[in-house]
């Protein structure tokens, strides 16, 4: 692992290490149904249609499909409702969030040459939100296995020299020092040794390698409270033409922007006979900011009067990332018959070595027809590989066996899958009034999909135009069920996850 310098300011200081997971791969790889509000009713199943800022995200060549120049905001309130089952017990927790989650405006340029097969040219620039990671999650219940265990596994194999002070040393100074030449597990050991949650096996052995647990075997109240926020959004310079009056096509250049910020706090309380440690508080947080670059390119074509068929694809984005985290711990212990309360709080930042993320190309197959003025009904199919996620160092190519990040990427390979999406919509006219619905499935990125299940939903929404102004409102839902494993070591007792996402979005559109 490459080494950063380190400045120590006050008191906080900077520490390097490795703490990226599965998880966070699949974080800025996946979508949800946001955008503006038509493309939001009809579950966003407009890859053939385009005409909207949002479908143009799916299949730039939509961009053409514009008659007018146009601009368009769009502002969501994004909810979900979290159930947790935690060894039978059940508790739920809400989140929800107002953002302006898109905004766009595309220019028309008609050929004044009618004998040219190209008919028009479209620029476009658009802003989306792809993700909202607002989030609150509320897990309680009583199990039989301590947090405890999460810090005695990580200590085991490490000498007890290292867990402890120096004469004059402070526990940041300790802390820093595991960072830099250990990593986080090093780390996470020498908070638990510090809060007492352990002892060695030969207190007076300096090279001591064993740890017996200060917590006795039996039940455990614990609470655990997640708390996430941010977003990742893509900014699109769209290119697309009209060739006669039946093909369409287009182009994207993307940027986008990842902001991430999770906290997590667990509470663990025992009266277990034989513990001499019967109360410990851990915290962590982490703080993520992000760019990257893609590029996408579609084809519409029009089959027939009412018939479209459309094809995009979409580049892998290639992201750069940066990640800091902290930690506290605190712990409560009867010694010599007195209780005493013990605080770890290292005031250290974990600053990461920035890395590379590749998330998986996608490809788009989507079909539409037109009834006319009466209406339409739509297809998307896309899929996505995401075994393909990669991380790298930056100085690394993505497929370099030689990475720190290689046996990370083959776990990847190994529990992750290709997964395919199915969106369908449906729009019916009464001369300015559109009435709107949809219905979208997505299937589990993960091989055992006990761990993520698939996600299904539907989507309801109306609009009317005024002729140059337009006003749409939607409504869209989804479910997705998943095992939340606490931590990755020691107390991996699961969470049974319910999820239900609600998005409510307004569209004002204006043409000129």
């Amino acid at each position: 692992m490459k080494r950063i310098s380190l400045l120590f300011i006050a008191f906080f200081s900077l520490a390097i290490g490795n703490a990226q997971n599965t998880t966070d791969g699949l974080r800025y790889s996946t979508e949800q149904n946001i955008g503006t509000a038509r493309f939001t009713a009809l579950s966003g199943a407009m890859g053939a249609l385009g005409g909207d800022f949002s479908a143009i995200n799916i299949n730039p060549a939509g961009g053409a499909v514009f008659l007018n120049s146009n601009l368009m905001f769009s502002t969501s309130l994004f909810d979900v409702e979290n159930k947790a089952n935690y060894f039978n017990n059940n508790e739920k927790s809400f989140s929800d969030d107002i953002s302006l989650n898109q905004m766009g405006g595309v220019f028309v340029i008609n050929n004044s040459n009618g004998e040219s097969a190209f008919k028009k040219f479209t620029i476009g620039l658009n802003y989306d939100t792809a993700k909202s990671f607002d989030n609150e999650l509320y897990i309680a219940g009583t199990g039989n296995n301590s947090i405890g265990n999460f810090f005695l596994e990580q200590a085991q194999g490490i000498p007890l020299n290292q867990l402890q002070l120096q004469p004059g040393e402070s526990i940041s100074r300790r802390y820093q020092y595991l960072g830099e030449s250990q990593g986080d597990f090093a780390q996470n050991a020498f908070l638990g040794y510090q809060g007492f949650l352990f002892d060695p096996v030969a207190p007076n052995n300096p090279s001591n390698t064993s740890y017996i647990s200060n917590i006795a075997d039996g039940s455990f109240n614990q609470e655990y409270i997640y708390l996430s926020q941010g977003y990742n959004s893509k900014f699109s310079i769209n290119l697309a033409t009209q060739i006669t009056d039946n093909y369409f096509l287009g182009i994207n250049l993307n940027t986008h922007t990842v902001n991430f910020d999770q906290s997590s706090y667990l509470r663990e309380n025992n009266s277990n006979p034989g513990s001499t440690v019967n109360g410990v508080g851990f915290e962590n947080n982490l703080s993520v900011n992000g760019v990257g670059i893609s590029a996408q390119i579609g084809a519409i074509a029009k089959i027939a009067n009412n018939f479209r068929l459309g094809l995009s694809f979409d580049t892998p984005t290639w992201y750069q990332i940066s990640e800091e985290t902290t930690q506290y711990l605190e712990s409560r212990r009867v010694f010599q018959g007195q209780s005493i309360y013990q605080e770890v709080d290292p005031r250290i930042i974990n600053i990461y070595e920035d890395y590379n993320l590749r998330t998986p190309a996608k490809v788009t197959a989507s079909t539409a027809y037109i009834f006319g003025q009466s209406g339409l009904i739509s297809f998307d199919y896309s899929f996505k590989d995401y075994s393909s996620i990669k991380f790298s160092e930056i100085y690394d190519s993505y497929n370099s066996s030689s990475s720190s990040f290689y046996d990370l990427n083959n776990t990847i390979n190994n529990t992750l899958k290709g997964a395919s999406a199915f969106k369908v919509g449906a729009e019916y006219r009464i001369n300015q009034l559109s009435l709107r619905g949809g219905f979208h499935y997505e299937e589990s990125p993960y091989k055992n999909t006990e761990i993520v299940g698939d996600l299904i939903g539907f989507s309801l929404g109306t609009g009317y135009n005024f002729g140059r102004f337009t006003c749409d409102l939607a409504y869209s839902r989804s479910e997705q069920e998943r095992n939340q494993q606490l931590y990755s070591v020691g107390l991996t007792d699961v969470a049974k996850i319910s999820s239900i996402y609600n998005n409510f979005v307004l569209s004002l559109g204006f043409s000129f």
